[in-house]
C-alpha cells in the first residue's frame, strides 16, 4: 500500500502534528505500507482564486506544489491527513490545500482510496476538526477509517502519553488493514453515497460551464 501523509503545519517536520503524524506512519510501515510525507509549510500550495479553469479543463493554472501533490494523492492507496487545531479549524496551510480541492470534491475524484486524519492542539477540542477533516476526506472520494488527536498543553515537544502512541501506532495498522479488506464503513459509505448524489445532479446543472466535470462523470460514474 501507498500513503501520503499531507502534515498543514508551519512547524514542518518539527512540530507536534508531524510527531503524532510519524507514529501513524510507523503503525502503516509495520503492517507493509509505504509512507511518503509532504510538509505544507511555507505556502507550497496558494489559495483558490476561482478562476473555474479546474471545471473546464482539469487542472489548476496556479504555479505551485499542488498539481504535483494531487498527482501523488491519485497514484498513493491512502492519505494521512494532518493539522494543528488552529482557533476550532484547520491550519491555513491545509486549509488552501482542501480549497484548491474544488474540482477533485466535485468529480469525488479520489474513489476508492482510504484514509484517516490527524489533529494536535495546545488546549484541546480536537474531535470536532478530524470529524471536519474526515468529511473532507469523504467529499473527496476517500473512505475514512479513523482519527487520532492530542492535546499538548503549554509549549512544543512533549512526548505523547502512552495511550495516544498507541492509539496512532494502531490507527496506522488499521489504515492498511481496512484497505486491504477493502472495508466498507457503514456511516462513510452511507455520507459517501449522498455527497456524489448531490455533486451528481451539480455537474448536470453546470455541464455547459464546467465541461471537464461533466466528462470525468460520464466516463467514471456511469453519468448518461
Amino acid at each position: 500500500m501507498k500513503i501520503i501523509a499531507i502534515v498543514g503545519s508551519p512547524h514542518g517536520a518539527q512540530g507536534n502534528t508531524a510527531r503524532l503524524t510519524a507514529l501513524v506512519a510507523a503503525g502503516a510501515e509495520a503492517e507493509g505500507a509505504v509512507v511518503e510525507t509532504v510538509f505544507l509549510r511555507h505556502g507550497e500550495i496558494a489559495p483558490c482564486v476561482a478562476c473555474d479553469v479546474c471545471h473546464r479543463d482539469g487542472t489548476c493554472p496556479q504555479d505551485d506544489e499542488f498539481e504535483a501533490l494531487h498527482r501523488k494523492i491519485a497514484e498513493a492507496d491512502g492519505v494521512i491527513l494532518a493539522s494543528p487545531n488552529y482557533i476550532f479549524s484547520v491550519s491555513a496551510q491545509l486549509k488552501a490545500f482542501m480549497d484548491r480541492c474544488c474540482g477533485i470534491i466535485h468529480t469525488v475524484g479520489f474513489e476508492k482510496k482510504y484514509g484517516v486524519s490527524v489533529v494536535t492542539s495546545g488546549g484541546g477540542e480536537e474531535e470536532p476538526v478530524a470529524a471536519y477533516m474526515n468529511q473532507f476526506l469523504i467529499s473527496t472520494g476517500i473512505r475514512p477509517v479513523g482519527a487520532v488527536w492530542a492535546t499538548m498543553g503549554a509549549g512544543s515537544g512533549r512526548p505523547f502519553t502512552e495511550e495516544v502512541t498507541e492509539q496512532a501506532r494502531a490507527l496506522g495498522a488499521h489504515l492498511v488493514t481496512a484497505w486491504r479488506q477493502q472495508e466498507l464503513p457503514e456511516a462513510a459509505e452511507a455520507a459517501l453515497a449522498a455527497f456524489k448524489e448531490r455533486m451528481r445532479a451539480l455537474v448536470i446543472w453546470q455541464q455547459k460551464v464546467w465541461p471537464y466535470e461533466h466528462e470525468y462523470w460520464q466516463r467514471h460514474h456511469g453519468l448518461e
